[in-house]
């Protein structure tokens, strides 16, 4: 849970279409946290509808429930993993629809029930097992890749699961001569055999000597699979017209790249349905583990599954990846490279995968925050994407301000704003090095204040970005941790 909120004072009304201090809502707004606003009935197209009543045996529905549900349960996750600290151990979603967070520290329970969370005690919090894992992907280069497919965390029984196939003797030795601790490590049969899905796009098309896949769009180019292409790589789009240069790429270890476009190409904040349409990307907000996630493919469409573990490490035979997340969507060749989503949640980029869309399987994705953060870019979205934080220029109001470590401020100039009209707003938050702040836009509802966007990422610098309604809005700017002064900047409808 986050720390709380100080309630702020009414101020002078300004005109509307700048970003100034207005008069509050007539209800006093109350001292708390930002609430979480669930996925709206628009989250999915009836393409990633259907193909969710088809993979996870919904109703249409259900499908929309479970999208909303998902939603607000990976933002407590998120608030409770930065809240709980060094007692965090994980979170995920029950099949029974219920969010369950570990912890260490049996007095921190009662802070995960006050969240609206199931607690759980467990013995190892999430940064001991990603210390094991840590441990394993440095001694990566002992797992022989056919016998050993792949690592990752496993929140659910407080252990890292590292995959055997063909016997478990290569997983043992692997563990042992990793150094880690072997009680915290569980060997589990596998039939996996991990390979990259090169051919075909997930998105649109695009070539460099091959075929890959567009995964998002972002301000100035878009994200794909670091294995598509090395630094300087040309490439040409799906109608062959030359489109532009892998100005970043990173295989193995990770399996991201970005490609800066040309003057002929334009961004847009879609991805390809394969039934004439598009489906509109609204942010990134990561999805819990066992939260329902959909991906986009040429060669089998849509396809959906749930979020299996996050933090895995893949032994491809080129190589191993460490730090995608594990999914039970199926994926055939020909759909690397393609978008993730759940919802309108940008989630990922497909990796690679095992199985087939026949008899299932199992398929990886990079996450497309830590691409953003990587490369310094910004997710173009419904709300036409951001600049990256880096000074916040371009905005139409710029607010500053200092805060000590666990403070809280709200901009406009410690009150609210009113936006007569619908249109998107745009927040722009540029901390100083070294701390973790956090941004959330929070909407008036009549009777409390409401967060209905949010940047809380480990670091300074953070973008929003929402598509709202008229109404009483306003910025809290959180410092999770560090202090030091920071620059707001603000565009409203």
């Amino acid at each position: 849970m986050k720390r709380r909120l100080a309630t702020l004072a009414a101020v002078t009304l300004l005109p509307v279409g700048i970003l100034g201090t207005v008069a509050p809502p007539a209800a006093a707004a109350p001292d708390g946290a930002p609430a979480t606003a669930p996925a709206t009935a628009e989250a999915a197209t009836p393409q990633m509808l259907a193909a969710m009543q088809r993979d996870l045996g919904l109703t249409a529905a259900q499908a929309r429930t479970r999208i909303s549900r998902d939603d607000q349960a990976s933002r407590t996750d998120a608030g409770l993993r930065k809240s709980l600290g060094r007692a965090y151990a994980g979170g995920w979603i029950s099949a029974g629809g219920d969010l369950v967070v570990a912890v260490t520290d049996r007095a921190q329970a009662a802070r995960v029930t006050a969240a609206g969370a199931q607690p759980k005690l467990v013995a190892r919090s999430e940064a001991q097992l990603d210390g094991v894992k840590s441990g394993l992907d440095r001694a990566a280069t002992k797992a022989p890749a056919r016998s050993v497919p792949g690592w990752y965390v496993d929140v659910a029984t407080n252990t890292v699961v590292v995959l055997a196939s063909g016997g478990t003797s290569a997983a043992t030795a692997f563990v042992a001569a990793s150094g880690v601790d072997a009680a915290a490590v569980r060997i589990v049969s596998s039939t996996e055999a991990p390979r990259l899905y090169y051919d075909v796009r997930g998105g649109d098309a695009y070539y460099m000597g091959g075929r890959c896949s567009v995964g998002f769009s972002v301000t100035g180019g878009f994200v794909t699979a670091g294995h598509c292409g090395t630094t300087g790589t040309a490439t040409q789009g799906y109608n062959q017209v030359a489109q532009g240069t892998f100005q970043g790429s990173s295989f193995p270890g990770n399996d991201y790249a970005w490609v800066q476009t040309n003057s002929n190409w334009t961004p847009q904040p879609w991805v390809n349905d394969y039934a004439g349409g598009n489906v509109t990307v609204a942010g990134s907000t990561e999805s819990a583990v066992g939260a329902a996630i959909c991906r986009s493919g040429s060669t089998t469409g849509w396809r959906c599954g749930t979020v299996q573990a996050k933090n895995q490490t893949v032994n491809y035979a080129e190589g191993s990846v460490s730090g995608l997340t594990r999914t039970n969507a199926c994926a055939e060749p020909g759909d690397s490279g393609g978008s993730w989503l759940s919802g309108q949640q940008a989630q990922g980029v497909t990796s690679g995968g095992s199985g087939n869309c026949t008899s299932g399987g199992t398929t990886y994705f990079q996450p497309v925050n830590e691409i953003l953060s990587v490369y310094g870019l910004t997710l173009r979205t419904s709300g036409g994407g951001d600049p990256p934080p880096t000074g916040c220029t371009g905005y139409a109001s710029t607010f500053t301000g200092s805060l000590s470590s666990g403070a809280t401020q709200y901009q406009p100039n410690g009150s609210y704003y009113y936006s007569s009209v619908t249109g998107t707003h745009r927040g722009c938050l540029d901390g100083p090095s070294g701390v973790d702040f956090d941004l959330y836009l929070q909407k008036w509802n009549g009777s409390t204040w409401v967060s209905v966007a949010s940047g809380t990422s480990a670091g300074p610098d953070e973008t929003t970005s929402y598509s709202g309604t008229a109404g009483y809005y306003r910025y809290a700017v959180h410092a999770y941790s560090g202090s030091g002064s920071y620059t707001l900047g603000a565009t409203a409808p």
